[in-house]
């Protein structure tokens, strides 16, 4: 998790340099090619500053949310953020294996889902030996969990 804040702190100091240094430059660049309401760098350094406020306010708001998650609070039994689970899906016969990780972490192709996905909602909260119905846009799909590492177990 503190890779996660550290990589959202970096693009929120990356965010807050362009709104502070380089786009109030460009801004007054633009300016001095003269009337404003027909200035394409004009309209296009404006609308990249709104921009950038609305995607520093989300980081602002994720990094608060990270700072809130209690790590203490994570059940040792249950699939929750941070678990590694271990799934067998019945229509394949073959077991699967699934990270839970935030948004931002997230990377199907190497088996970190989001906990905020409808797959990861699904799991949240299970133990081995469940059974897990996943609903997902391609359809429903039934597992049973045969493995679960905590993120207290995995020592993360």
């Amino acid at each position: 998790m503190i890779d996660i804040r550290k990589k959202l702190q970096e693009d929120l100091n990356t965010i807050e340099r362009e709104l502070r240094v380089d786009l109030p430059k460009e801004i007054l660049k633009a300016r001095e090619h003269g009337d404003l309401s027909e200035n394409a760098e004009y309209k296009a350094a404006k609308e990249r500053q709104s921009y950038l406020e609305g995607r520093k306010a989300q980081l602002q708001q994720r990094l608060a949310s990270l700072s809130l998650v209690n790590l203490d609070k994570i059940p040792t039994d249950r699939a929750a953020y941070g678990s590694r689970v271990v799934l067998y899906d019945y229509e394949t016969d073959r077991e699967v294996e699934y990270r839970l990780v935030t948004p931002e972490e997230s990377d199907l192709s190497r088996g970190m889902i989001s906990i905020t996905s409808p797959i990861g909602r699904s799991l949240v909260g299970k133990g081995v030996g469940d059974a897990i119905e996943i609903v997902t846009p391609s359809g429903t799909k039934d597992y049973e969990m045969r493995g679960l590492k905590t993120i207290h177990e995995a020592g993360e």
